[in-house]
């Protein structure tokens, strides 16, 4: 978020700044979500509701899931929270005593360990690189399994790579036997295959998923988490105590989100995203910047830049605000997103088509 300041920074004082370093969403929420949310504030549902959350949202929640993925869910084995960072927050809470361990990919959300230190466990950050598109594989996490280990958290399509797991590592992983937390927070959001969730392989998992990035819904703040009954019970006391319960009118309206009614619009979305995508793949190549590896979901990019950091003597988050302030691109030091991350930057192409244009030119010329 530092780079984010220092461009805002840069606006007040009448500075073009092309953004490329947030991850949010470049739509407006759908038209038939937003009518169903004015429609539930005016029939009065503005109150607190069950902790679990409102029982269409969680059955409209087990039918999506089914109709993706063939997987049955219970609905009261669904928590509705106020985004996926409170959701993930409760599942690490419940699985974690102090000195516990999390294993996960190193890049990964720099969101990740910050979650799982505040919940009391350790993260065990794996390397991974380009040859597997930056996750997690079965080999890697076997070996740093250790008594302590409770979680292996998993996240395709990935921030900060846009890439997808394979499903037969996703498999293997599941075969492992350790809890799986699994972020499907850009599912929906890809381009070529499906990706799979991690519900097709094993019950023993937390699906954490929300409304933000596939509905463009961010400032809605609305998640849930898909957990067996045990884990469910202790995130549902810890929401209680904590939050209470998700706005009641987002919840009705995500029902919305959630029906045939929305899929044109999630489509028109897609399409655009992979549009997107093309233009900056493409600039990015032109620019003589190589793309780690292919996106083929979210609306990330992960750029790697570490001969050019090599010859500069920089590092990417001094290569990050040299851009800034030379360019005025603003991008997303990979060192942000862990160790592994260094020597990389992360573009988001969820900007609008003429912007992420201009953005090109722009970085065209910095590393021309």
């Amino acid at each position: 978020m530092e780079v984010l300041e220092a461009a805002q920074c840069l606006e007040r004082n009448g500075v073009d700044v092309v953004h490329m370093e947030v991850g949010e969403p470049g739509f407006e929420t759908p038209p038939p979500v937003r009518e169903a949310a004015t429609r539930a504030m005016q029939a009065g549902q503005t109150h607190y509701t069950h902790s679990l959350g409102l029982y269409p949202l969680r059955r409209a929640i087990a039918g999506w899931h089914k109709r993706h993925y063939a997987t049955e869910i219970d609905p009261d084995c669904v928590v509705v929270t106020s985004g996926t960072s409170p959701a993930m927050l409760l599942v690490f809470m419940a699985i974690c005593e102090p000195g516990d361990e999390v294993i996960l990919a190193d890049p990964a959300y720099a969101c990740y360990p910050q979650l799982i230190c505040f919940s009391g466990g350790t993260p065990v950050m794996v390397r991974t690189g380009p040859e597997t598109g930056f996750h997690l594989n079965a080999r890697s996490v076997a070996g740093a399994i250790t008594p302590r280990t409770r979680g292996i958290l998993i996240n395709s399509p990935s921030n900060p790579c846009g890439t997808l797991i394979d499903s037969q590592e996703l498999e293997r992983l599941a075969e492992l036997g350790v809890f799986a937390v699994s972020d499907e927070i850009y599912h929906g959001l890809t381009y070529g295959s499906q990706a799979r969730s991690i519900r097709e392989f094993t019950e023993y998992c937390a699906v954490v998923n929300g409304f933000s990035k596939l509905y463009a819904m961010t400032g809605w703040r609305l998640g849930y988490v898909i957990a067996p009954p045990d884990i469910v019970r202790a995130v549902q006391k810890m929401q209680q105590n904590f939050f209470i319960s998700a706005c009641h009118f987002a919840q009705t309206a995500a029902v919305t989100a959630l029906s045939e009614e929305c899929d044109r619009y999630v489509e028109t979305m897609v399409q655009e995203y992979r549009r997107r995508r093309d233009l900056v793949v493409e600039g990015l190549s032109r620019a003589g910047i190589r793309v780690a590896a292919e996106p083929t979901g979210a609306f990330y990019v992960f750029a790697d830049v570490r001969d050019y950091c090599r010859r500069k003597g920089l590092c990417s988050y001094e290569l990050a605000f040299d851009i800034l302030n030379r360019a005025h691109v603003a991008v997303t030091p990979g060192s942000d997103f862990g160790p592994g991350g260094e020597g990389y930057l992360r573009l988001s192409y969820a900007a609008d088509y003429d912007r992420l244009e201009e953005g090109l030119e722009r970085l065209a010329r910095y590393f021309g």
